[in-house]
């Protein structure tokens, strides 16, 4: 059981940054592909799959959608290509210090 647990980190390390980021976001955000989808204006019927096919790696949001996605997340799209976990945490951080009202 313990190989087959890093099994499935190595094969997390092995996607994408944008698509790890993608859903670590949508996690702490805590809101499902369908939806998510949804919110930035893909077609309902395909919302879900577009957003699982960007998370799992097989294809790659263009720039466009990736805006209308880190809109929704409240994410700058720079985190999606912070490749250093902390840097992304920075990012994150950062963005969210820059919305909160004083």
């Amino acid at each position: 059981m313990e190989s087959g647990k890093r099994r499935g980190l190595a094969d997390r390390k092995q996607l994408p940054v944008y698509s790890r980021r993608l859903r670590e976001a949508r996690e702490a955000y805590g809101i499902s592909q369908r939806n998510l989808g949804i919110k930035a204006g893909l077609d309902d019927f395909v919302a879900s799959t577009r957003i699982n096919r960007y998370e799992t790696g097989v294809h790659q949001p263009d720039l466009q959608t990736l805006q209308r996605l880190a809109a929704v997340l409240g994410v700058p799209v720079a985190y999606f290509y912070a490749e250093d976990d902390e840097l992304a945490q920075l990012i994150r951080d950062f963005k969210s210090k820059g919305t909160r009202k004083h």
